[in-house]
């Protein structure tokens, strides 16, 4: 909590710094041009300001996340700040050509639209052109974004930013903030793009595929070097090299490990909700794959004296699975009760196991929901199972109708928002 409390400064700080640096004041009086020219130049130099730190926080710096909440927090402050950014820039506009029409229709056009020899002017048109074409599917204006679409439409936004840049620094911006913003968006870049293929991504070997259902496997990975350390829970990016498969080799996606920390073997289950989660089906053992992280806090103990209520929807299983594949051996301590919410017994994937293990740690309470059996879950089957809910820690998983769901009911019986802790991904 305390990191993430710097990290927020941090971020408010290095937002604030070029408005505060840029040496505006408040106009005086009522001039309708003077304050729509203020507010044309504080929109553009808060939009190029958040379009950079979305920028700086796409860096995806294993250890880092956790001083922005997790990887997931860190990501939907990124989307926020470049969605923020955009429609700052489109007010931008707005103000500029505004500032203009109070004088005539001419003049607001000019503004707006010069002769090409204003330069300065069009590069902040490239970088808003730049800015739509690769935001568009990330904000869903037409459909859901492919993924491999997405993934490459996001290269021009080093060049949105660059433009957007040149745009401000030709205008006359006090260069020094641009400069330090700018340095750290492409140390960002570098590092993403660049240098984590090569030096951040370990080397790891299929020694297992087991089915655990239709369209669910989990593999079992061996290292070839140095294996990665992991807490209860956490995620990390996989890059499948293996040249037979239908879909996505070379292509890097999220996935939740499900086995237990200082385990001689990563395990991660995965559920064909995709193409490439479709083809990781068929991998073979003996296949190459990279392996990024890890990343996230999702399990991190918020009050360890209070008792522990996770609800794993699905493939949300998997970090839950973690946790109490960590508890083997021990016990819960605080108490832990797992809800495995799945359509039927045959969506129970680790179902043996967990009850296995269920019976074996101390402390450990397994409930499997079904829902075709049960119907939806609600407060009643909550406290039937668990009459102590609204006193516990809880954790969710799974998809966002279930996690939205979930969050509702508890909320409504008085559980504290600071008390309900949720982890999905979305484009990550």
């Amino acid at each position: 909590m305390i990191r993430a409390r710097l990290g927020a400064l941090v971020l408010v700080a290095l937002v604030l710094l070029p408005l505060l640096a840029s040496g505006l004041h408040q106009p005086h009086g009522a001039d309708t041009t003077a304050v729509l020219s203020w507010l044309a130049r504080a929109t553009g130099v808060l939009s190029l300001t958040l379009m950079l730190m979305a920028g700086v926080l796409s860096i995806r710096l294993p250890g880092l996340d956790p001083w922005f909440g997790g990887l997931t927090q860190m990501w939907f402050i990124h989307h926020l700040m470049g969605w923020s950014g955009f429609m700052l820039a489109m007010i931008h506009v707005w103000m500029v050509a505004g500032s203009a029409l109070t004088l005539s229709l001419d003049a607001a056009v000019h503004n707006l639209f010069p002769p090409l020899a204003y330069w300065q002017v069009w590069a902040g048109w490239a970088s808003l052109a730049a800015l739509l074409i690769f935001l568009a599917p990330t904000f869903k204006f037409f459909h859901e974004p492919a993924y491999r679409r997405w993934k490459r439409l996001h290269l021009l936004s080093a060049l949105a930013l660059l433009l957007g840049l040149v745009h401000a620094l030709a205008l006359g911006s006090r260069p020094w903030p641009w400069l330090l913003l700018g340095t750290l968006a492409l140390a960002a870049y570098v590092w993403r793009k660049l240098l984590s293929p090569r030096i951040a991504r370990l080397d790891y070997q299929v020694a297992e595929v087991e089915t655990l259902g239709s369209g669910m496997v989990e593999l079992s990975l061996s290292p070839e070097g140095a294996p990665l350390r992991h807490g209860p829970g956490q995620f990390v990016y996989l890059t499948p090299l293996d040249p037979t498969l239908a879909d996505g080799r070379g292509e890097e996606h999220p996935y939740t490990l499900s086995s237990a920390p200082g385990a001689p073997r990563l395990r991660i289950g995965i559920k064909a909700l995709g193409d490439a989660t479709q083809a990781i089906q068929d991998i073979r053992p003996g296949s190459r794959m990279q392996v990024e992280g890890p990343y996230g806090e999702f399990l991190t103990p918020r009050d360890p004296a209070r008792p522990a209520l996770w609800l794993g929807g699905g493939i949300g299983i998997t970090p839950f699975v973690s946790a109490v594949r960590a508890m083997d051996g021990g016990a819960a301590d605080p108490p832990v009760h797992l809800f495995n919410l799945v359509n039927t017994d045959a969506d129970a994937y680790y179902r043996p196991e967990l009850e296995r293990l269920a019976e074996e740690i101390p402390g450990l309470t397994l409930t499997i929901h079904r829902w075709e059996q049960d119907g939806v879950l609600d407060i009643a089957y909550l406290a039937a199972h668990c009459p102590d809910f609204p006193r516990r820690e809880v954790w969710i998983c799974g998809p966002p109708v279930l996690t939205q769901h979930l969050t509702a009911i508890l909320r409504a019986q008085g559980v504290p928002r600071r008390r309900i802790h949720s982890e999905a991904f979305n484009l990550l």
